[in-house]
């Protein structure tokens, strides 16, 4: 999976972000989450190697830009439109980008952005019903050529369908990791696919998260099969 994290860093914003997997690692290394920079990647669609050639080659899959940050952050405004413009040149790249502040996209889109850039995904994460009903309304609302939502970490029961208009082309769902990670619960997950499913909006189910619970009985799932008991249990969603 290609990733480019161009910073480092970030605030808690939600209740989503109470067990956030960038403050557990950064803890063990003894380092401030707080604190946002730079990156030795910030550059990485642009180097090459030494023969000449682009490090970041197409895949097939999408470049996941900033996942040890938020896209939007405000501490990162000064850094954006560098970013910008490399996502403009290398339009061979497909760039997939999570945030939690989609409020403040329409003021972070640069001035030729018009009606979206065709290789930028923007996924807005919803991870309670609040979280869904404050961002959700604004994702739609916003020129963005494609559109997801992600409900991860799931932490409640979630009413999806006044959102999943047309231009929503994927649900992604999921619990929350690590030994202090709040419990998910099955109901929740196929609600979900349910309602995905009635607006013809396609759904995965990413993780279960380490608390999982099915049938009134709660799991504790190791990290390592997380992944594959959901992509196992699609089949019954």
């Amino acid at each position: 999976m290609p990733v480019w994290n161009p910073w480092h860093g970030c605030t808690k914003y939600s209740a989503g972000c109470q067990n956030c997997y960038v403050y557990r690692i950064d803890a063990t290394h003894g380092h401030n989450s707080t604190t946002v920079q730079k990156t030795a990647a910030f550059a990485l669609p642009m180097q090459r190697t030494r023969g000449g050639t682009l490090k970041l080659q197409p895949t097939g899959e999408p470049v996941y830009t900033c996942l040890s940050s938020d896209f939007f952050l405000p501490e990162a405004d000064d850094w954006r439109p560098d970013i910008w413009a490399m996502i403009r040149f290398r339009s061979d790249l497909q760039f997939f980008i999570i945030t939690k502040r989609i409020v403040r996209a329409a003021a972070c889109f640069p001035p030729d952005w018009e009606t979206g850039y065709p290789n930028v995904t923007i996924c807005c994460t919803a991870e309670n019903q609040q979280t869904a009903d404050e961002r959700l309304p604004v994702l739609l609302q916003l020129p963005i050529c494609r559109k997801e939502i992600i409900c991860e970490p799931l932490l409640t029961p979630i009413q999806l369908q006044p959102y999943l208009q047309p231009q929503i082309s994927r649900v992604t769902v999921g619990g929350e990791s690590g030994e202090q990670a709040r419990l998910c619960r099955w109901e929740w997950v196929t609600s979900l696919a349910a309602q995905c499913r009635a607006a013809n909006v396609p759904f995965v189910f990413k993780q279960t998260g380490t608390f999982f619970e099915k049938g009134g009985i709660c799991y504790k799932i190791p990290r390592a099969l997380q992944h594959a008991q959901a992509k196992k249990a699609m089949q019954f969603l």
